[in-house]
């Protein structure tokens, strides 16, 4: 007999996945019992929430949809704070959880783990969540939350499996279609796209998270327009290094005199939200004067109006709107990459010493592991370089601290991006209180062998929060938490580990770092800015 348990592992198999983040419990033990003989990787984490963060980071690592088995009740609540930070950055996550028997559903009879509604509260902020209440309804079930990973704004997906469900028998195959892929773009909305684009004296681009696998085609609509590409934090490594290329923030003044200055601005996957485009709350980002957006997501566009609007994903618009272009006089005079050089010189200087140096010092970690992947948390020097930074990898920058914004974030994502592109490097970047939320996956990533780059900037506080505090003059409370000494916590688990007190040596102790098997920490003392 197969049961529901094991169903479910063979067609998560069948839909591609290599890897499962999980904690085991009584109330999922079903849901393990075909794993041991698939060809699926279980990672365990040492906490919930951290299982969704690597789910996170291995999807936005491989592209593929991060898989979670979490328990009922406390486990899948544990695992919120990552699901809705991946609701906030769109980022395809299916979190298997397991729910009390079907007859005891509302009751409130006080049974382990028990919830009033624990699908209800799910529904409240995934993208989809479902109960398999019958063995027949699995194989839906899954077949939805994949053709929204596939054709549809991506996110956070919850399948609930009762207890008594779990070892039902499973009559059926396991046969899945591959999905379809998103809308295709309006015709008549490319044509007037390209109407509007085609005639710009000064246009510019605008590209999110949503365009990452739109970079061969937002290049080529650059050169063709002669456009200035801003890219936000989630954007960074489409065009590294390109001439028109500025790899600034939109909140930044510079900027957004580029964006003012623009007859016709092209949006590419982004949401215009705050953290990106008004992070500091002034209200100044520009009225754009003629603006088209792409989207996969009619319910994106409707918020931020735009003249013309493309709903398909960014891929297939882009690629249609070049064809069109291309039809078009190409414009002879050439003054895209003067206004890209004079806003990335702007921008630069905008940020001040003390970021420039901390972009500087992810700049030389950059240099010396090309093609790494580097996962942020909230800290400074990710703040310094979500304002300016170009990473030489599409994809390979990310963090949480735009958006959702979850502290503790970084240490469990860049172990799942590490699971998920085993090939490439991995550096965190986190600080001292960020680490402290996730200290224990120092474990989780040496069990794993993860090649993940822990580097800690240890300022012995929250010192941004401090510095906000008392910029309004509030006495700063609860922004001094100790810390421990993260080289010897690191060592105790069986890490390599050292610490340096100048940015200067960072790049020689990732490389050293990098030369040994498995994982290490690089804690750096204080706030050196040599």
């Amino acid at each position: 007999m197969t049961t529901v348990g094991e169903a479910l592992v063979r067609f998560l198999q069948a839909y591609g996945v290599k890897a499962v983040f999980g904690i085991p419990g009584v109330h999922t033990i079903e849901l393990y019992r075909g794993l041991a003989t698939s060809e699926i990787r279980h990672v365990t984490p040492r906490h919930e929430q951290a299982a969704g963060f690597m789910a996170d980071g291995y999807a936005r690592a491989t592209g593929k949809p991060g898989v979670a088995f979490v328990i009922t009740g406390p486990g899948l609540t544990n695992a919120i704070t990552a699901m809705a930070q991946a609701r906030a950055d769109s980022i395809p996550m299916l979190v298997v959880s397991g729910v009390n028997a079907r007859d005891t559903l509302g009751k409130g009879l006080g049974f382990l783990h028990e919830l009033p509604d624990q699908r209800a509260m799910m529904a409240s902020f995934c993208r989809l969540s479902m109960r398999v209440e019958e063995p027949t309804e699995l194989a839906q079930a899954l077949e939805r939350a994949f053709v929204l990973f596939a054709s549809e704004r991506p996110g956070p997906v919850h399948i609930e499996i009762p207890t008594d469900v779990m070892g039902l028998a499973f009559e059926g195959n396991f046969d899945v279609a591959a999905p379809p892929g998103g809308p295709l773009p309006d015709p008549a909305d490319i044509e007037s796209a390209a109407g509007l684009l085609a005639v710009a004296q000064r246009p510019a681009i605008l590209v999110g998270g949503g365009a990452r696998g739109a970079a061969r085609a937002v290049q080529a609509l650059a050169e063709r327009l002669d456009a200035p590409v801003v890219a936000t934090t989630n954007a960074r490594g489409l065009m590294h290094g390109h001439r028109l290329l500025v790899p600034a923030s939109p909140s930044l003044d510079a900027v957004r005199a580029l964006v003012a200055d623009s007859d016709v601005v092209l949006a590419i996957g982004t949401e215009f939200g705050p953290t990106d485009y008004d992070m500091n709350g002034d209200g100044g980002f520009p009225n754009l004067r003629k603006l088209v957006r792409i989207d996969i997501d009619p319910a994106q566009l409707a918020r931020q109006p735009a003249d013309v609007a493309i709903a398909a994903p960014s891929d297939l618009a882009s690629e249609a709107l070049l064809t069109a272009l291309l039809k078009a006089p190409r414009r002879d005079e050439r003054i895209g990459q003067e206004r890209a050089g004079a806003c990335r010189a702007a921008a630069w200087e905008e940020i001040g010493a003390r970021y420039r140096a901390h972009v500087g010092a992810i700049e030389a970690v950059r240099d010396a592991l090309p093609g790494a992947m580097i996962v942020g948390d909230s800290t400074q020097a990710v703040y310094a370089a979500n304002l300016f930074y170009d990473h030489d990898r599409a994809g390979g920058w990310f963090n949480a601290a735009t958006g959702y914004g979850a502290l503790g974030y970084g240490p469990a994502a860049a172990i799942g991006a590490a699971i998920g592109r085993p090939e490439a490097p991995t550096v965190c970047l986190t600080g001292d209180g960020g680490l402290q939320f996730t200290l224990a996956e120092l474990g989780s990533a040496l069990d794993e062998r993860a090649k993940v780059i822990f580097v800690v900037w240890n300022n012995r506080g929250y010192q941004e929060i401090e510095a906000a505090m008392r910029a309004v003059q509030i006495a700063p409370v609860g922004v001094t938490p100790s810390a421990p000494d993260f080289v010897a916590i690191a060592r105790a688990y069986g890490l390599q580990a050292e610490r340096i007190d100048r940015l200067g040596g960072l790049a020689a102790a990732v490389a050293r770092a990098a030369a040994k098997d498995g994982p290490a920490l690089i804690e750096i003392v204080d706030d050196p800015l040599l």
